[in-house]
């Protein structure tokens, strides 16, 4: 039996305040002066929105006492934390915010900061070597940053010389790269009024208020985090706890101390924690309202074991970059979540449409197509891709689905992940979630391999739970699916590859099987 749950509290968001909020400095200006905004975990310190506010727009005007004029990027390698978050406000209305994840290698930063262009690099005072090396042999000034014990950002190499000017909407906030799983990493710029509109968008949908607490565990180097989990709340005036990092070992019980009313991560999470449960409801969950999660597909059974054992409605949701993340999302009760999908639409209209780009009848399986004021204008200097990704003002996105008659979105997959074998396209995402339901199977992944006869056939790889042999998961799959999708081979291994934010890239895996490198 599934567990009842109540239904939302009466949100204090109101819609109308997207008439004051078109840009993310007006966005942290909201809340009350003296409510919580930032919580650091294992500390005292504790910023209000006052804080906040005064720490951003002198960061602001160092940023633009360095030189950063509106649009020009200041690219920031930093963890998690409350300098990440003042940096990244900061440089969006001084210029334009360009995160990088701070493991990237030397020639990795090369890249990013060449192709962004970036006129200024933000770092922790120790380490970050390979981006301090990368940003000298570009002549790009670097500077750095660290939380003082007052809860006092301290910078290092800047000084203000004048006072940055208030953003416009339409000046490009932020911009990010998209994960290159089909060639060259793609720029995705996103306006002041993109993200504002996302953020109001993610509050409406979780009934979000002052008295909600954020946990914030995704990078901040991509727009999941950015977006649900902190601009979302900041919009609505609660508060965010920020770790530098996720860790499974501490994470309830700052959960617990933050009293964090609700959390959003990748499923790569919620298995890790599910896993280290015991079977029992962790302390710290009872604070809890509900949990999210979105970037990559969620399996039905782990919906529901996560239900089961933290006692909280788990909502699937459906994102991207160039959507500035949320575009539908599984409803709070009394609503009906629906697992295997990601939910309704949120804030944009979202249709289906084929190869012609023709709209499709309900029920019918296509390409998912979206527009709505989160979507983005169009990659930046990259008049192919755009020409490739838009058709009559909406942005096609690459993942197949279908919408049933409430308008629930289910995707099949990415239209390139597809396994096309003999001619009978066969979604990755099925196979994913049988292999998931098998109670021996921790993780699963499926991919198409090259076959002489059938051009590709199905293989899997998994992590396992407990004992299993590869038979015994083959005949698992015989027994619940057309032999045409059953996997072929099934490779056991101890990881499945993903990307820095949980992602993970069905090529990759495949390529990495056959190199022998899992």
């Amino acid at each position: 039996m599934r567990p009842r749950f109540l239904p939302a509290p009466r949100s204090s968001y109101n819609p109308s305040i997207m008439q004051k909020v078109s840009t993310l400095w007006d966005l942290i200006g909201q809340a009350p002066a003296s409510s919580t905004a930032l919580i650091v975990p294992d500390s005292d310190v504790r910023l209000t929105y006052a804080d906040l506010r005064e720490q951003v727009g002198a960061a602001a005007d160092l940023f633009a006492s360095a030189g950063i004029r509106p649009g020009e990027r200041v690219a920031i390698a930093l963890p998690n934390g409350v300098p990440t978050l003042v940096c990244f406000l900061a440089a969006t209305i001084a210029g334009t915010a360009a995160p990088l994840n701070p493991a990237y290698r030397r020639e990795e930063f090369d890249f990013f900061l060449e192709d962004t262009s970036a006129k200024l690099l933000i770092v922790p005072p120790e380490g970050a070597a390979e981006a301090r090396t990368a940003a000298a042999a570009r002549k790009i000034p670097t500077a750095s940053v660290a939380l003082g014990a007052s809860g006092k950002l301290v910078f290092s190499d800047l000084t203000k010389t004048k006072n940055a000017a208030p953003p416009s909407p339409e000046h490009v906030a932020l911009v990010l790269h998209t994960s290159g799983t089909t060639g060259r990493p793609k720029r995705v710029p996103l306006r002041h009024r993109n993200l504002a509109t996302s953020a109001a968008n993610v509050a409406a949908t979780y009934a979000l208020t002052p008295a909600d607490v954020s946990m914030c565990v995704m990078p901040l180097f991509h727009v999941h985090g950015l977006v649900a989990s902190v601009l979302a709340t900041l919009l609505t005036g609660g508060a965010i706890v920020v770790p530098e990092r996720f860790s499974a070992g501490s994470f309830w019980q700052h959960v617990a101390e933050g009293h964090a009313t609700w959390y959003t991560a990748v499923p790569t999470i919620h298995q890790i924690l599910l896993n280290r449960a015991d079977g029992q409801r962790p302390a710290g969950a009872e604070h809890l309202r509900f949990i999210r999660s979105c970037s990559s597909a969620l399996s039905p059974d782990t919906m529901r074991q996560m239900e089961e054992r933290f006692g909280v409605p788990v909502l699937q949701a459906y994102g991207m970059t160039e959507a500035s993340h949320q575009m539908a999302s599984n409803p709070l009760p009394p609503r009906e979540r629906k697992p295997g999908s990601v939910g309704v639409a949120t804030g944009v209209e979202i249709s289906i449409v084929d190869e012609n780009g023709n709209h499709l009848k309900t029920g019918a399986a296509g390409e998912v197509v979206i527009r709505g004021p989160a979507v983005m204008d169009g990659y930046e200097n990259n008049s192919e891709a755009n020409a490739r990704s838009f058709t009559n003002g909406w942005f096609r996105t690459g993942d197949q689905g279908v919408l049933d008659d409430a308008g629930y979105l289910r995707l099949v997959g990415r239209l390139k992940e597809m396994i096309n074998r003999g001619g009978e396209k066969i979604s990755p995402l099925e196979i994913d979630d049988l292999l998931m339901s098998c109670p021996k199977v921790a993780e699963a992944v499926s991919f198409g391999v090259e076959h002489p006869t059938y051009g590709e056939e199905v293989a899997a790889a998994v992590v396992l739970r407990e004992p299993a042999s590869e038979s015994e998961l083959l005949a698992y799959c015989k027994a619940h699916l057309a032999d045409y999708k059953c996997p072929k081979k099934i490779y056991v291994v101890d990881a499945i590859p993903r990307t820095a934010t949980g992602k993970i890239q069905r090529g990759a895996v495949a390529a990495a099987i056959k190199a022998g490198a899992v």
